[in-house]
């Protein structure tokens, strides 16, 4: 991957992981979401610090 966009990605992808974790947060102060939710974008954030290491 050229060097600007892979750098872009991999803010994109960190960026997402922090918003993840600051959604279920959130979620859960409002106790608007289940615990199965919150696992599931707790999860999604996990894949995109994968996905960002991985890249590397």
């Amino acid at each position: 991957m050229n060097g600007k966009v892979g750098k872009m990605v991999s803010l994109v992808l960190r960026a997402l992981a922090l918003a993840m974790g600051v959604a279920v947060v959130v979620l859960h102060i409002l106790r608007a979401a289940d615990a199965g939710t919150m696992i599931l974008l707790l999860g999604l954030g996990l894949l995109a610090l994968s996905i960002a290491a991985f890249q590397e």
